[in-house]
């Protein structure tokens, strides 16, 4: 990542030189998943401040060099509640889509970007960095489109029983998950399924499901997936969860197969996660 260090998080190295060494024949499109925890005053080297750490963050970012890259935002959301977690409490989750792998890694070496690097080192308290590939074939669901299906079994926003309002518009709910070896998928799969009528009638849209290929930056834990799913209001999330059929699903199936997670209820600021997924490579 840098050539010393992050104060934020440990950085695996192992995984850095896969994405480094990646054959060009064998590279691509990297979805790189991003939780931040930040200072509540940012520390800079030199022991000046007067800001937020969200603020030296909002210094460091680096829109114009991703451009350069290639790469772009695909989702910004703040956090609202943390639902599931220990420690940290999140404050913000975001995706950059980066063309290649490779990319990544080049980018850490740019002048430009180490420059910026310094508000993000001051900033940051921890993050998580995870790098993910799509799990299944794209779905072209645009932020207009989440609002109203064309998808036969899925009910448009205004035809759901909490549909979203002035008071409580749409939300993202994010889960990363890290699963027992010995469950693997099969038991999240078995909860999907099982759950998917309850979730389905409430008006959820999946944004994006990712297998995650490595964590960059984090605390030392490998995860596994990373979901973002759309609900038209936080009503329509909160009655999913006091549903007993999902209940009972969760218990028999979620709970056995997940060994750890994060779930965040998000209010999207940047919401171009599908149209990245249907996006060329």
């Amino acid at each position: 990542m840098t050539t010393t260090a992050p104060g934020y998080g440990q950085v695996d190295r192992d995984y850095a030189m896969r994405m480094a060494t990646c054959p060009p024949e064998e590279d691509g499109p990297v979805w790189m998943v991003n939780l931040m925890h930040y200072r509540g005053e940012a520390v800079y080297a030199d022991g000046k401040s007067g800001i937020s750490g969200r603020e030296a963050d909002e210094r460091y970012a680096p829109l114009d060099i991703l451009s350069d890259l290639g790469a772009e935002v695909a989702f910004m959301g703040e956090v609202e509640q943390q639902i599931l977690g220990d420690a940290p409490r999140w404050d913000r989750v975001a995706v950059v889509r980066y063309p290649t792998r490779r990319s990544f890694i080049e980018m850490q070496a740019r002048p430009d970007f180490q420059e910026r690097h310094v508000h993000k080192e001051a900033g940051m308290a921890q993050t998580i960095v995870a790098g993910c590939l799509p799990l299944g074939p794209p779905r072209d669901l645009s932020s207009a489109q989440a609002t109203d299906s064309t998808d036969a079994t899925e009910p448009a926003w205004a035809e759901v029983p909490h549909p979203p309002t002035d008071e409580d518009g749409p939300i993202v709910v994010f889960h990363l998950l890290r699963f027992h070896e010995d469950a693997s998928e099969t038991g999240i799969a078995a909860y999907q399924k099982a759950a998917k009528p309850v979730v389905v009638a409430q008006g959820r849209r999946v944004l994006g499901w990712f297998g995650v290929e490595g964590t960059i930056v984090g605390d030392g834990r490998a995860w596994d997936q990373a979901h973002f799913n759309a609900f038209p209001s936080l009503r329509a999330f909160n009655a999913v969860l006091d549903d007993p059929d999902r209940q009972a699903a969760q218990a028999a199936h979620r709970d056995v197969a997940v060994a750890d997670t994060y779930t965040m209820v998000l209010r999207p600021t940047i919401d171009r996660l599908a149209a990245s997924l249907a996006a060329p490579s």
